[in-house]
């Protein structure tokens, strides 16, 4: 099977994750995916072949060298998005892109289109493989699992290529941000390892958001509104004069680059009381800590003027792996490398996001992340260049070359 027909044929697998199941993997379709992925490694004869029940599957490439090579691994995640049905994915390869509009769904009346999306404007003349519409597509991560094992096919196929023992995993729940959790760093067995979870060519990432969550409980007080001066306390008012005490140009729609936020997810609410949802994000861990004290100010702030009515609970989620990665930044240079010889320029850019890899960083496993070439995740939009996917593929199969080479 080539590496578009692999592709084409995972993304029929519905993996939807789901954060509210309180399982691994959070979804049944994960485990169903899995299986058909040990059933084809095994066909392909790879060795120390493992599936757990919480949804982990790993296996090995072994050396075919005498050298003292390092074990490398490259890591992949079975889940697609919450954010939009994966369900009956129906994929189609635009051929020999033109530039213009591409209708996914006529009846709906939904097109991909350069005016919105302006980063078309790069594939003019390639082959693009996008949805109907109706579903994301899958490209994250699935683009990123059928490069890692069309690679591994691919050595297999090219004995002269030398290079050292490879593992490689396959985990759920990435996109609810549990996929390293139950990753057994000790059972991989790597010195360093990448995920192939980025998006357009050439992007290189080893540094993402220090990430975490805070829950700002709001009580009131209800009392019928006939009768109620000095009397009511409305949550839900409370709650909007605190939203507006936050800087509101430190929010996703108006940071980029290196710049951290607040970012309000939800919000439940009535007179008696009302809670407010924060994702808190920054790269630089000393404005980070400054975001959760500033939360925790504005949560004192509003105590005075209603004493005992508002409280917080912050949790921190993951960090910087910029710090794990620095160590040992011949891991980064050796990616580089392997881009180049593929004919990509790198890209290296911060995360705007979190990464299995920065959490497996900080396990003990230096991971930075590679391109997987789709772009427009999680949506209807989703689209994946099949030259990009070919091309991440000869990147993995150049950093396996390029370290026994070394």
């Amino acid at each position: 099977m080539n590496l578009i027909d692999r592709f084409l044929k995972y993304v029929t697998f519905d993996t939807q994750s789901d954060e509210l199941t309180n399982m691994t993997p959070s979804t049944p379709g994960q485990m169903v995916f899995a299986e058909f992925l040990k059933k084809e490694l095994e066909d392909l004869g790879l060795t120390e072949i493992s599936l757990d029940e919480n949804g982990y599957l790993m296996a090995t490439l072994p050396a075919n060298c005498e050298k003292d090579i390092p074990t490398i691994g490259f890591i992949a995640h079975l889940d697609t998005s919450p954010d939009m049905s994966g369900k009956n994915v129906k994929p189609r390869i635009v051929r020999n892109y033109d530039g213009k509009a591409i209708t996914l769904n006529q009846d709906q009346n939904i097109e991909l289109s350069p005016e919105e999306f302006p980063e078309l404007l790069n594939y003019i003349g390639e082959d693009l493989i996008v949805t109907d519409g109706t579903t994301l597509l899958g490209a994250d991560d699935k683009a990123g699992i059928a490069e890692i094992v069309s690679a591994i096919e691919y050595l297999m196929a090219h004995p002269e290529i030398k290079h050292g023992k490879i593992r490689v995993a396959f985990n759920p729940d990435e996109e609810i941000g549990m996929g390293a959790h139950k990753f057994d760093v000790e059972l991989f067995g790597c010195e360093f390892a990448y995920t192939m979870d980025g998006g357009a060519v050439g992007e290189l990432e080893f540094e993402n958001f220090n990430a975490a969550s805070a829950k700002v409980t709001i009580k009131g007080r209800n009392v019928h509104p006939g009768s109620a001066k000095h009397k009511m306390i409305n949550s839900m008012r409370v709650a909007t004069q605190f939203i507006v005490m936050l800087p509101r140009w430190e929010t996703p729609e108006h940071t980029e680059g290196y710049e951290g936020f607040y970012h309000l997810v939800g919000i439940q609410g009535t007179v008696e009381e009302t809670v407010l949802n924060y994702i808190i994000r920054d790269h630089d861990r000393a404005r980070f800590e400054s975001r959760k004290r500033e939360i925790e100010h504005l949560v004192n702030k509003t105590n005075s003027e209603y004493p005992g009515c508002c409280s917080v609970e912050i949790k921190d989620q993951y960090y910087n792996m910029r710090e794990k990665i620095e160590p040992v930044m011949h891991i980064i240079e050796l990616a580089e490398q392997a881009m180049r010889e593929a004919g990509v320029e790198p890209k290296v850019q911060p995360i705007r996001g979190g990464t299995d890899g920065a959490q497996l960083s900080f396990k003990g496993l230096p991971c930075p992340n590679i391109f997987a070439g789709g772009e427009n995740f999680h949506g209807r939009y989703e689209y994946v260049p099949i030259s990009s996917m070919e091309k991440a593929m000869n990147v993995i199969v150049n950093i396996c070359k390029d370290l026994a080479e070394k």
